[in-house]
């Protein structure tokens, strides 16, 4: 009798585990698959991307860093150092973020769905980011559209530089100490699109896509279009020893472009681009 009892408890104890599993997994699945309607962004990438495909009034808070559009709700959160308490405090139903970490399981652990959206490597990646976000919020043709237009855009503005424009020495300073961006990474991807040769590419032994040139090489790789993402003033750039006799400084192609714009892959790269050209077809 006494087994008999035993065998029936562990039986119903197997059961009530495997209702117990099937119901958290679909709890999961409901999370996975409902509509989001208080989203935190900790991701100025993602920030514009969210307001871009129409997701913005499901936005409740955003990074300290997500400054665009004006309206999005910016916050103190930190995106590069999460604090899960207060991300928490806002009630999300989704977070989604760009920088990875330990604290995505913190906030999984609280039922938060949490969604990663890293730097994208390529123009293709982040046309792809913008979609998943469009299927996840629940503006699948809004995202395909903006796409489109990116797309359509970019197209345009390269096809705006002449040919004989297409195959100039660039050089793409990310700050004052010379540090650059090669073909591999995603702005470089941007100078691609134009057949633009980058004079980083020789100078990156260790392969890490952001060498450190330094002045005496750029003179000698003499570019002839520099891109500032640095907030340094094209003047400036003309007054450094040497540099009046670079080819970008004589034929005035040395352009300044917002940081942000500079450094993020959602929608406004199609102004970066467009800054670019307009200075590649100076004559």
């Amino acid at each position: 009798m006494l087994r008999r009892t035993l065998a029936f408890l562990a039986i119903l104890a197997i059961g009530l585990a495997a209702v117990s599993l099937s119901a958290a997994a679909r709890q999961r699945a409901h999370r996975a698959t409902a509509i989001p309607h208080r989203i935190v962004s900790l991701s100025p990438t993602v920030t514009e991307d969210l307001f871009a495909i129409g997701a913005g009034k499901q936005v409740v808070a955003v990074d300290q860093d997500s400054d665009y559009p004006k309206r999005a709700p910016r916050t103190s959160l930190s995106g590069l150092s999460p604090n899960v308490e207060a991300i928490a405090n806002y009630h999300p139903d989704l977070v989604v973020i760009s920088y990875g970490g330990p604290y995505i399981r913190q906030l999984e652990n609280l039922g938060i769905r949490v969604v990663d959206e890293p730097a994208a490597r390529t123009i293709i990646g982040a046309y792809q980011e913008i979609k998943q976000l469009g299927r996840i919020t629940g503006h699948p043709a809004r995202a395909t559209s903006l796409v489109g237009s990116m797309a359509r855009q970019l197209r345009a503005i390269v096809a705006s530089v002449p040919r004989s424009q297409r195959h100039l020495r660039v050089y793409d300073e990310l700050d004052p100490t010379y540090y650059s961006a090669t073909s591999r990474t995603f702005i470089g991807r941007i100078y691609g699109l134009f057949g633009f040769r980058n004079i980083a590419d020789a100078a990156d032994k260790e392969h890490t896509g952001y060498p450190q040139l330094s002045a005496e090489y750029i003179l000698k790789a003499n570019p002839q279009l520099v891109v500032l993402a640095d907030g340094v003033k094209p003047a400036r750039v003309a007054a450094r020893p040497g540099w009046r006799t670079i080819a970008a400084v004589k034929d005035h192609r040395v352009v300044s472009v917002n940081e942000d714009i500079a450094s993020r892959w959602g929608p406004r790269i199609v102004d970066f681009a467009r800054a670019v050209a307009a200075i590649a077809r100076q004559r």
